[in-house]
């Protein structure tokens, strides 16, 4: 082949280019059916992902790790006794889907802008609490008490809105970020408000089933209250899912779920936050972390209690999914606590270890004493946490050359 033959090859390849990224980033997966495709196809080392599976399983918690790419899946992996069928428990990754609510209501015109007075739509923040904006819940800056305990107590009660409609201000709106979790649960309320409908049925009708998924638990406490700040159960399939909407700009097939720009304003850094599991430095944007930010990648994530996580590379069609171990409750979505009632104002460590130590004992049995989302001790991640870093530079990995 001559000079002029490579030219003309080259520039041919190059205006190819566009379109056929365009074209990879077309596909998305058919309600259950997924198309399986392999490193290779999509332009990852294989080496890259038995990296990134490794280190994810060196954790035993680790139920499932899936990797996405171009919307496929290129590996996935599941702990012995769990498959592609099983449910893990969100925890606070909830958190990003019930936000998702509030940029869709946004679109619909139900709610006017992110920087609307939270008192426009909850009458009984006409007080102290009147300066706070929606902005300053989902940026975790409302300036609401924010206790040791992150209000994790909460979780424990028999109405959880009751609790959080009762927390007072400590300090000015938009000043400091706190993960709060009462920041999170007043969502609910904010869009029972603005729609007429609870969170459970909005993020159905909105969110789950456009993107075809229907193996799911929403969970309610006792009271029939959303729980807006955690516990939706599904597959690692179905989470990723919800990865793939956020790193297709908000759009499923031809339809736009949530708009380009709600999913623009998420996709930025608004607070570097303190450490908590090691001294790898995070952010957070409405109700999302961010991992890495820089000119390779801009990785964002969903975020559990025990090490649930989804990991959004936007910018390289790149999602990975992985939960922790968790045994799934068949009786309903709806708390129950019965004698653990007792618990409700105990330390939050102390309260999931005498949980454990009843159930462990048989003295009360899950799923039917007490029915809640539940993470058993095997299912609670150290190693994950100790190699986050690696994780993540793993996960950036897959996309360099």
């Amino acid at each position: 082949m001559n000079l002029e033959m490579h030219i003309r090859a080259f520039i041919l390849s190059f205006l190819l280019f566009p379109y056929a990224s365009n074209t990879l980033a077309d596909y998305f997966p058919n309600n259950e059916n997924w198309d399986i495709s392999s490193p290779e196809a999509e332009g990852v080392s294989p080496n890259k992902i038995d990296k990134l599976m490794d280190l994810s399983f060196s954790d035993d918690a680790t139920q499932a790790v899936v990797v996405i790419k171009n919307g496929k899946i290129i590996s996935e992996k599941y702990a012995n006794g769990y498959d592609l069928n099983s449910h893990g428990t969100s925890w606070s990754m909830a958190k990003s889907y019930y936000a998702a609510l509030i940029g869709i209501s946004i679109d619909r015109g139900e709610i006017n802008s992110l920087d609307d007075k939270v008192s426009v739509y909850l009458d009984y923040f006409d007080d102290e609490r009147s300066d706070i904006t929606l902005r300053d819940l989902l940026d975790m800056s409302s300036g609401l008490d924010f206790p040791t305990h992150e209000h994790e107590k909460m979780f424990f009660q028999a109405d959880h809105l009751q609790y959080a409609k009762k927390v007072g201000v400590e300090k000015n709106a938009g000043e400091k970020f706190e993960y709060n979790n009462v920041n999170s649960m007043l969502l609910g309320d904010i869009l029972f408000q603005a729609t007429g409908k609870k969170a459970d049925v909005l993020f159905e009708e909105r969110i789950l089933e456009p993107l075809g998924i229907g193996d799911y638990k929403l969970w309610k406490d006792e009271m029939g209250n959303v729980m807006t700040y955690c516990c939706v159960d599904m597959s690692a399939r179905d989470y990723s899912k919800l990865g793939l909407l956020f790193a297709r700009d908000g759009k499923w097939n031809d339809k736009q779920i949530v708009s380009k720009e709600f999913v623009d304003e998420t996709f930025q850094v608004v607070w570097e936050t303190p450490s908590r599991f090691s001294d790898y430095k995070r952010y957070y944007s409405l109700h999302w972390w961010v991992s890495k930010y820089d000119e390779e990648s801009k990785i964002f994530n969903t975020s559990g209690k025990f090490g649930q996580y989804t990991f959004v590379d936007r910018e390289n069609d790149v999602v990975v999914t992985r939960i922790s171990k968790y045994s799934e409750q068949d009786n309903g979505s709806t708390q129950k606590w019965g004698i653990m009632k007792y618990l409700r104002w105990a330390g939050i460590d102390n309260a999931i270890a005498i949980g454990r130590m009843l159930i462990a004992s048989g003295t009360i049995e899950s799923g039917s004493d007490v029915i809640t989302p539940f993470t058993e001790e095997e299912g609670e991640s150290y190693e994950f946490y100790v190699k986050y870093p690696e994780i993540i530079d793993s996960i950036a990995d897959l996309s360099r050359n």
